[in-house]
């Protein structure tokens, strides 16, 4: 099956950018993970030909981007080390280390917490869908820490329910650079998706979910 063909054509405004950034603009779709995976793989041609990301554009150049889907994502069973905290018949803790992802999404498929679980302990809780078993709260990739997971459904429906009730208490361990001006305070501002980085999260738009950080 032919791949849908995108063209676009470089206008003056657009001279001097480099490709990834001048996608990324253009088809927003698309995220920045999956155009780097379209050009990588040569489907993101410039004047007929393969370019790099870095890619320097000039006026009226044509690019051809092949826009194919992702195959679908699946959890599958891998053989990846976990340090477990506690362990019953109805809960998992674990501390996550950083630099790995919780479980798969755009640009991951593999060596996530999710792949180890399911080497590990085989079925888990079903409520949060078949890439997420067991996955009560997720953290960050670069973010180490501990995370809970839930060995049944039943259970992994009250662990939600205290969640979203704001029963549990997280704390957080931060460095920052810089000299803040008070010693403790409170962030208190939505949060939701960057709409021009997508695997980052802002608070600059009012659409966003209610957050509350205290710091000290």
């Amino acid at each position: 099956m032919t791949a849908p063909l995108e063209r676009l054509r470089v206008e003056p405004a657009d001279v001097g950018q480099r490709l990834d950034r001048y996608l990324a603009t253009h088809l927003p779709a698309l995220s920045r993970t999956r155009l780097g995976e379209l050009i990588a793989e040569g489907r993101v041609r410039v004047n007929g030909g393969e370019a790099k990301r870095s890619h320097r554009l000039t006026d009226g150049q044509t690019i051809e981007v092949e826009v194919l889907p992702r195959p679908p994502l699946e959890a599958t069973a891998e053989d990846l080390p976990l340090e477990i905290l506690y362990e019953d018949d109805d809960v998992l803790v674990l501390n996550k280390p950083a630099g790995m992802i919780v479980h798969a999404g755009a640009g991951h498929s593999s060596g996530t917490v999710v792949n180890a679980l399911l080497h590990r302990y085989g079925a888990l809780s079903s409520v949060a869908g078949a890439l997420r078993p067991g996955i009560v709260h997720r953290l960050d990739k670069d973010t180490s820490g501990v995370l809970v997971v839930a060995r049944n459904d039943a259970v992994h429906a009250a662990l939600g329910r205290q969640f979203a009730a704001r029963k549990v208490q997280k704390t957080y361990l931060a460095l920052v650079h810089g000299r803040l001006e008070q010693d403790a305070g409170t962030i208190g501002l939505p949060i939701a998706r960057d709409l021009h980085h997508r695997t980052r999260m802002t608070t600059r738009r009012r659409d966003g979910r209610t957050a509350r950080t205290d710091w000290r």
